[in-house]
């Protein structure tokens, strides 16, 4: 049966349908199980909302009960879970055979549910735990919602283990913590494949093919992952990093298709990315006010995800990808990661990053803003590769000795003004990306 909404919701504020409803005035909205709807305002009556298709659209009276908020999905820190381990990797690095000491790893009889290891009495016992009613148990007595509480709750009671859990066995160099594909099922982000259409390849990324396809006759993008064991916590992180930010400017998650494949389903962009877009057209089809507007589009979302404190890690005009209407929205978000953490070992793109990162791994916002500073560089140059006559290994001792890229042609001087802030030495100095947003929307509102 329906339920009551806990909350109040917000314009913007992503639902997904819980049942079918049809409309009975012509004030209704109609929707299917599955779809996904916007809130775009509250009504007088507590119980209903004007809301749209999350694909656009008329807009119409929604049922509160009959929708539900997707939830953020967050990672956890969980430092005794060691991915996907064998049983025999798990003995061997259970040493010394403390009491207690435990860890927990991905299951490899049982896809995509877990093992937890403890040792007792000299041995390792190995516990399956069950994924079942959205929930997670070892004796299907018990229920717990995550990995988390489930560890939590053992280390006070043994219910049925031969110990307590006393020690985790700390995994070496996994400092982002982890997530899994129930968290996406919990929060309202796993799709059903029946409503996804494939259709042809339109590239390749990190982790297998990208495909042009529809969901609900909504045309997508489609990130394939092939091979779970490599990439599978790298694919989801970025996933999770999407479900928690929500701009205009911003590529948006649609959802996840589980199975033996997984499947990441964003929005498509029919003008593709905006280094191909500016190469491909050039100065006879690109206008001064295109040029600006994609520099206000992508400080927009900086500025957004700089007010969330997140960092991006790898900005540059492959990253951004232009809509049908030529709007432009950051994408890839394989590397974003709050400001707490760190680079991680990976191919580190030099000519776009920030001195601090290239040398200490020192990321934030402020090397974003380095970055972004080369992107400016890269659209008022039409799509040109950074420092042309620079090899790439020697572009970070050419910056520390002051060499900065000149002026693309014709670009306005209050553009490569921001560029040259930008690419202040010390990150401190640089501006913020809010302060550059309102200097590139002032420049906006004057060019023709």
């Amino acid at each position: 049966m329906p339920v009551e909404p806990s909350e109040q919701w917000q314009y913007g504020t992503e639902v997904i349908a819980l049942y079918n409803f049809e409309s009975k005035t012509g004030k209704d909205l109609a929707f299917r199980k599955g779809d996904l709807l916007m809130i775009q305002k509250a009504t007088s009556d507590p119980n209903w909302y004007v809301a749209s298709h999350a694909s656009g659209g008329k807009c119409g009276i929604i049922p509160a009960n009959y929708v539900k908020p997707r939830k953020v999905v967050t990672l956890h820190a969980m430092p005794w879970f060691h991915g996907k381990i064998s049983r025999l990797d798990a003995e061997r690095l259970l040493q010394p055979r403390r009491e207690g000491l435990f860890l927990i790893r991905e299951s490899v009889q049982h896809p995509g549910d877990y093992t937890l290891c403890v040792v007792s009495q000299g041995r390792v016992d190995h516990y399956h735990i069950l994924y079942r009613n959205n929930a997670l148990t070892v004796d299907e007595d018990s229920y717990f919602k995550n990995l988390d509480d489930l560890v939590k709750h053992y280390k006070l009671y043994d219910d049925g283990l031969s110990t307590l859990l006393r020690e985790p066995l700390v995994k070496q160099g996994d400092a982002f913590g982890v997530v899994s594909v129930h968290a996406f099922q919990n929060s309202g982000w796993v799709i059903k494949k029946e409503d996804l259409h494939i259709g042809e390849s339109i590239g390749k990324g990190d982790f297998g093919e990208v495909y042009k396809g529809t969901y609900k006759q909504q045309a997508v993008a489609i990130k394939e992952l092939k091979d779970k064991n490599r990439g599978e916590q790298a694919f989801l992180q970025e996933a999770s990093v999407m479900t928690s930010v929500q701009h205009e400017n911003l590529v948006r998650l649609i959802g996840m298709v589980e199975g033996e494949t997984l499947y990441l389903v964003t929005e498509f962009m029919s003008n593709g990315s905006l280094e191909f877009y500016l190469q491909s057209r050039g100065r006879a089809v690109i206008t001064k006010k295109d040029l600006i507007n994609f520099s206000t589009d992508t400080c927009a979302a900086m500025a957004y995800l700089e007010g969330k404190h997140m960092v991006h890690r790898d900005l540059a005009a492959r990253n951004v990808l232009l809509d049908d209407k030529k709007r432009a929205k950051v994408s890839d978000f394989g590397m974003a990661k709050y400001d707490q953490f760190r680079q991680a070992a990976g191919k580190i793109p030099i000519k776009w990053t920030a001195p601090e990162a290239l040398k200490k791994h020192k990321y934030s916002s402020k090397s974003d803003v380095w970055s972004f500073g080369v992107l400016l560089w890269e659209i008022y140059s039409f799509g040109k590769v950074p420092y042309p006559r620079i090899s790439q290994n020697d572009v970070l001792s050419n910056v520390e000795r002051g060499y900065r890229m000149p002026a693309p042609a014709d670009c306005p001087p209050e553009v490569y003004s921001l560029m040259l802030q930008a690419w202040e030495l010390e990150p401190g100095n640089r501006p913020t990306f809010e302060k550059m947003l309102t200097s590139l929307q002032s420049l906006q509102a004057v060019t023709a």
